[in-house]
């Protein structure tokens, strides 16, 4: 390991030169293959803490899948259904270890977002992982090790220039980090808040006192991901995974809408007439998530119309009506909702439930919590108010 690693360039290309580097002792990574940039290493950082928490707090093997410095998806080792199986373009009888199951999930939450990812992985990289990655479109990669099978797969991507960083998993930061900005340097201690339901999940302020375990698990898993996602952010997971990740919009109720069209999205691939659409042979996966994203979608005729369902159909799909996708999301129940900073209005309650919320944690600390709990309670929603804020900037 080096002290220092140059980089071809910053955000942009025309912001050189760039570098990693450790005021003292050496990086904490190895490159393995492949030349990672500003970017990728922002991601891989981040990615990393987070999936390194999802482990410590779970004891399940976590993955994560980073999109410009944000989880597009992030998920524990959980058995996958046949439906699943389905919704993620894997085969029925593909063998999948259960860090490869947590891969799977943590890029089936939102494949549109996660084209071109980083990911992150809380465990060493074995075989089965390294086939699935072998077949998405992606960047790069952090795990704690490869087994040797894995990284020859892995340094197939690509044409051979696929990033694979080795990070050491018994690194610990210092206490204190800085950057600078217009020459200006900031400091502040790091955000090493244990999030767990000790800490986080005690204070239910609803007239519904009861969470399961499951929703416990997931409500945690919503603040760790959050943790690490851009602030302004709400993040809904269901049975271990993410289902839908709002980052960095400006108002509060712009982000449960825009986390709670993708969480919508999700469901609505469950259907068998998503499920079954009628693809060509020859569409590439890509071109399949965006096919089924159209559709599910408010413009169907983009894809579906008399004029441009053959150049992705082999016969022509009947549309999904507003009833069906009504119909089937009233159905979902059991998400968990995790947010940032505090609902400051009931709408955001009123959205979280049209996607099947029943359970949410939140700071608090807002002049209209009461609205907020009294529309939790109208619904029957159970509550917690953490009592702290996890901007991520």
């Amino acid at each position: 390991m080096a002290k220092e690693l140059e980089l071809k360039y910053g955000c942009n290309p025309n912001q050189k030169p760039s570098r990693i580097f450790m005021q003292q002792g050496e990086l904490p990574i190895e490159v393995l293959n492949g030349r990672p940039g500003y970017i990728n290493f922002l991601d891989a950082f981040n990615s990393w803490q987070l999936v390194k928490e999802l482990k410590e707090a779970t004891g399940l093997p976590a993955a994560a899948s980073f999109k410009h410095v944000s989880p597009a998806g992030a998920a524990l080792g959980l058995p996958l259904t046949e439906v699943e199986r389905k919704m993620y373009h894997i085969a029925p009888d593909a063998e999948l270890s259960p860090l490869a199951c947590a891969y799977a999930r943590a890029r089936g939450a939102d494949r549109m977002s996660s084209f071109g990812d980083w990911i992150a992985l809380s465990d060493v990289c074995d075989l089965s992982t390294a086939k699935l990655i072998q077949h998405e479109v992606s960047d790069g990669i952090i795990a704690p090790g490869y087994d040797a099978d894995a990284l020859e797969v892995l340094k197939s991507k690509k044409k051979g220039n696929y990033a694979i960083v080795q990070i050491d998993a018994a690194y610990e930061p210092k206490p204190l980090e800085t950057r600078t900005v217009f020459g200006v340097t900031f400091e502040q201690g790091r955000q090493d808040l244990d999030i767990s339901d000790a800490t986080m999940l005690q204070n239910i302020v609803t007239e519904n006192q009861v969470i399961s375990e499951e929703q416990r698990r997931d409500l945690i898993i919503s603040l760790i991901v959050l943790k690490y996602t851009q602030s302004n952010s709400v993040c809904y997971v269901q049975d271990g995974q993410t289902i839908g990740v709002g980052a960095g919009q400006q108002s509060r109720v712009h982000c449960t809408r825009l986390a709670g069209q993708k969480a919508d999205n999700w469901q609505l691939r469950h259907m068998p007439k998503v499920l079954n659409l009628p693809f060509r042979p020859d569409i590439a996966k890509p071109n399949r998530d965006n096919a089924i994203d159209v559709y599910i979608g408010d413009t169907p005729q983009d894809v579906i119309g008399d004029d441009v369902w053959a150049e992705t159909f082999t016969e022509q799909p009947a549309p999904l009506t507003l009833d069906e996708k009504r119909a089937w999301l009233d159905a979902v129940t059991g998400v968990a909702l995790g947010s940032d900073a505090f609902s400051p209005f009931g709408d955001n309650i009123e959205r979280a439930r049209r996607s099947g919320v029943t359970a949410i944690v939140q700071p608090g600390g807002s002049i209209r919590d009461q609205q907020v709990i009294d529309t939790c309670n109208k619904y029957g929603i159970a509550m917690a108010f953490c009592g702290i804020r996890l901007f991520h900037h």
